[in-house]
């Protein structure tokens, strides 16, 4: 999976709106997985700007998958966002 996940890293490095990174839970990454509940790997988890716990992901794992995953990230409704906002 890990040479999957780089590519899409890379296809969005420049993306100003999503960012796909990685962790190494077994050196100085080990006090923010702790942070975050990670106990096995991989695990990929989902932040949105007002998420402050993250969501587990638990799709597929092929690059496919991953892309199709990261379609549907970005910014949703806020205040820096409101364009994104329904009437509700």
């Amino acid at each position: 999976m890990k040479p999957d996940w780089d590519t899409l890293a890379e296809e969005y490095k420049d993306s100003k709106t999503v960012v796909i990174a990685d962790v190494d839970c077994t050196a100085d990454g080990k006090p923010l997985c702790e942070r975050f509940g990670v106990s096995g790997y991989p695990t990929i988890k989902t932040f949105s700007s007002i998420d402050t716990e993250g969501a587990a992901y638990e799709g597929g794992r092929s690059l496919e998958d991953l892309r199709k995953h990261a379609e549907t990230l970005g910014p949703s409704c806020s205040l820096d966002h409101k364009n994104l906002c329904s009437a509700e």
